[in-house]
């Protein structure tokens, strides 16, 4: 298939996609204090932190970062949403575009990573986003010369981690990614569903991070509009992907031994997002801004020399079953 490269020029298209962002951020952290329950009861709520990069600065923009911590429910959520703009691409962009090196952009997104207190409730990370680059990116959007736009591309996708596996749980994840992407392309599922196992893998560790999902990057060959479609189709579908997992996993039952299992491996969370995770590489190398950026960490992680397993125990099922690229669905 050829790769379209869709731009747009207008501020009108900025205001929109902003628009849908914030509006996604909205309706995923309201859903969440839902879930936590009345502060009364230890519920916890989120706290809002609206920032801003003034001009002068490398990067400019503006953004509102959203961060739940010590819930009932979520030891630490955090969801943020983002528009910025700077003089060059980082690296970590342009490593499938080598022409746009060096260009202006303008990016601009939402992503989550929720840490729940229950062991046997999944960690999850969702994120979609549009990217501009080129002549008239940097700052507004606007049109560049001869009337042209700049080149935009969209990513995103969401993940399952979870410390104790549960097929029911992977299979009704993976069926809300493949029901999102349904209506734009009946290949795509399973080419974004091995992009995600390929992506969410831990090198140095010969280890995936989860279950998988779907991940996509570099995406522009729909045309704009469709695009952008797709994109908001898998941002609507993360609350039914996610929310009834974390309602039959939240009052099970768990004492020390899940508690210090849990650690151990958001360890190898920790790990992922500061090596691998082209997200953060890109927050960091572009001068963003560091408390956004790190929101996906978790409050408490451990490491342990050489743990293995106790043979036929749960904790050994983890790797053994669902840490393992197949198909869920």
């Amino acid at each position: 298939m050829t790769t379209q490269k869709p731009t747009f020029n207008t501020a009108d298209t900025v205001a929109r996609v902003r628009g849908y962002l914030e509006g996604l951020q909205a309706r995923i952290t309201s859903a969440l204090e839902d879930i936590e329950g009345p502060q009364s009861q230890g519920g916890a709520r989120f706290r809002s932190d609206a920032w801003r990069r003034e001009s002068g600065s490398a990067l400019q923009g503006d953004g509102i970062t959203r961060i739940l911590e010590g819930g009932r429910v979520f030891e630490r959520a955090g969801c943020g949403f983002s528009h910025v703009s700077g003089p060059r691409l980082p690296p970590s962009a342009t490593q499938h575009r080598p022409e746009l090196a060096g260009a202006p952009f303008e990016a601009m997104g939402v992503s989550l990573v929720f840490h729940p207190r229950n062991p046997y409730v999944p960690t999850v990370h969702m994120n979609v986003r549009m990217i501009a680059a080129g002549t008239g990116a940097a700052g507004t959007g606007a049109a560049g010369q001869a009337g042209q736009g700049p080149i935009c591309w969209f990513g995103g996708g969401m993940d399952l981690t979870p410390y104790y596996g549960f097929d029911e749980d992977a299979v009704h994840f993976h069926r809300a990614c493949r029901d999102a992407l349904a209506p734009f392309g009946e290949g795509l599922y399973p080419r974004f569903k091995t992009w995600c196992d390929e992506y969410f893998y831990l090198k140095h560790r010969n280890e995936q991070r989860g279950v998988g999902g779907i991940f996509f990057d570099d995406f522009a060959e729909l045309g704009f509009e469709q695009s952008l479609a797709m994109t908001q189709s898998v941002g609507d579908a993360f609350l039914g992907a996610y929310l009834p997992i974390v309602q039959r996993r939240m009052h099970m039952d768990h004492g020390e031994r899940e508690r210090e299992f849990q650690l151990y491996r958001r360890g190898r969370y920790v790990e992922f997002n500061l090596v691998w995770d082209r997200g953060t590489h890109f927050g960091l190398q572009s001068g963003g801004r560091t408390e956004s950026i790190l929101l996906s960490m978790p409050p408490l992680a451990a490491w342990s020399y050489q743990r293995e397993p106790q043979p036929g125990s749960p904790e050994a099922l983890l790797t053994e079953r669902f840490l393992q690229r197949r198909d869920w669905i």
